[in-house]
């Protein structure tokens, strides 16, 4: 559906929907043809967005957690969290940025685990 040749299609069959206007005398049914249509695209499309989404977010996280794995000073533990609860998530993003501002923090003390940092605050 985000492809040019879907649009030039569906822009040629409302343009033949149009035209055929005057022929059907703009009857409730020649109305309820494009309506029909329309909703019909829409609510397989929502469902098509969602696939494409849920794909570029699996990528990316696989991306992402690829890069934790590499860097030296990266906390491994990292790795997964995204299969945690919503508050389990926002409980460890508002702990990270507490410890971010902690003095405790410095260069050179050993970053906390993700047990840890929840643990903590």
């Amino acid at each position: 559906m985000g492809q040019p040749q879907a649009f030039i299609i569906s822009t040629l069959l409302i343009l033949l929907w149009a035209v055929s206007g005057p022929f059907l005398h703009f009857s409730d049914t020649w109305q309820l043809i494009v309506n029909t249509a329309t909703t019909v695209l829409t609510f397989l499309a929502v469902f098509l967005i969602q696939n494409s989404q849920n794909r570029d977010g699996a990528a990316m996280q696989a991306k992402l957690d690829e890069i934790i794995r590499a860097l030296d000073r990266a906390r491994v533990e990292f790795v997964g969290i995204e299969h945690l609860t919503d508050a389990q998530i926002a409980a460890i993003r508002d702990a990270l940025e507490r410890d971010i501002k902690d003095k405790s923090g410095r260069e050179g003390s050993a970053a906390p685990t993700v047990e840890r940092l929840l643990k903590r605050y």
